[in-house]
C-alpha cells in the first residue's frame, strides 16, 4: 500500500473511525491519526486504511479536526502523527520541536465554487485573487470555514494578496469543516473555496458549480508528521512509521 500522489480521484464516503470524544494516551497497536476534515471528507482513508490494517498489525484511529487543531493535538502529545495541508504551520510545528521526520505524501489543489448564476461573475477568471477581489466587491456571499484549518488559512492568505480585508457585508465565517460549509454554501448560495477532493466527494448533492481553477497558488500539498517521540514517551512512533511507510 502506498499512499497516491493526488487526491483528485477521491471520491469515496470515508468509513474510517472518527474520534469525537477526549483521545486516550495510545496503545502500541492504536496509531492515533490527527489529521483534516478535508481528508476525511475525500474518502481517501477509506481506500487506504482497510490494506494497511489487514498488512500490518495496527488499528488507525482517525481524528479529522482543521490542520491548527490537529497540530495542536500534535503538540500536546494527543496523537502520534499528523496529517495537515498548511506548509507555514507546518514548519513552525516542526521547527519548534514538536514534529519530527516531515515527508510530503500527497497533493490536490484548491478551487472556488459557487452558485450557478455567478453573480461575482468569476467564472473563467485565472487568478484566485481577481475572482476573490470580485466577490467582495459585489457584495456576495462567501462561506468561509473560519476555523484555522489548512483551507481557512489558504483564504486569509489570498484575501491578504488581494488587498481585502475578509469583513464585507456578504462574508460568513461558518468554524465548520469543509462537508458543512459545502453544504451551507450550497442551502444559501453562496461562494466558498474548498480542495478539489471533497468537492468531487461532494458535487453531486450540491446546487453549486466549480467556477475557478488552475491558479498555481492554489496548489495544495500534504505532509504527514511524526509528533516528536522525545517529548512524549506513551507516543507509538513505530506504528506512526509504519503508517507513513505505507
Amino acid at each position: 500500500m502506498s499512499l497516491p500522489a493526488t487526491l483528485r480521484n477521491a471520491a469515496i464516503i470515508l468509513g474510517a473511525t472518527l474520534l469525537t470524544s477526549p483521545v486516550l494516551a495510545a496503545d502500541n497497536d492504536i496509531i492515533r491519526l490527527a489529521t483534516t476534515t478535508s481528508t476525511y471528507n475525500s474518502g481517501l482513508l477509506d481506500e487506504l486504511l482497510p490494506q494497511f490494517e489487514a498488512e500490518h498489525p495496527y488499528q488507525v484511529q482517525v481524528i479529522a479536526v482543521g490542520t491548527g487543531k490537529a497540530l495542536r493535538m500534535g503538540q500536546d502529545g494527543d496523537a502520534d502523527l499528523v496529517m495537515t495541508h498548511a506548509p507555514a504551520a507546518e514548519k513552525a510545528f516542526v521547527d519548534a520541536g514538536y514534529g519530527v521526520e516531515p515527508q510530503g505524501v500527497m497533493y490536490n489543489d484548491f478551487v472556488i465554487v459557487g452558485p450557478q448564476k455567478d453573480s461575482a461573475d468569476i467564472q473563467g477568471l485565472e487568478e484566485a485573487t481577481k475572482a476573490f477581489k470580485q466577490i467582495a466587491d459585489s457584495d456576495a456571499l462567501f462561506i468561509s470555514r473560519g476555523d484555522d484549518s489548512g483551507t481557512h488559512k489558504k483564504e486569509l492568505a489570498l484575501w491578504q494578496s488581494s488587498d481585502i480585508e475578509p469583513g464585507f457585508e456578504g462574508y460568513r465565517a461558518a468554524g465548520q469543516g469543509m462537508g458543512k460549509v459545502l453544504q451551507m454554501a450550497s442551502e444559501l448560495q453562496g461562494y466558498t473555496l474548498t480542495d478539489r477532493g471533497t468537492w468531487l466527494a461532494m458535487q453531486n448533492k450540491l446546487d453549486l458549480s466549480l467556477l475557478m481553477q488552475g491558479d498555481p497558488r492554489l496548489f495544495n500539498p500534504y505532509q504527514v508528521i511524526l509528533v516528536n517521540p522525545e517529548r512524549y514517551n506513551d507516543l507509538n512512533t513505530d506504528g506512526a512509521r509504519a503508517w507513513r511507510s505505507g
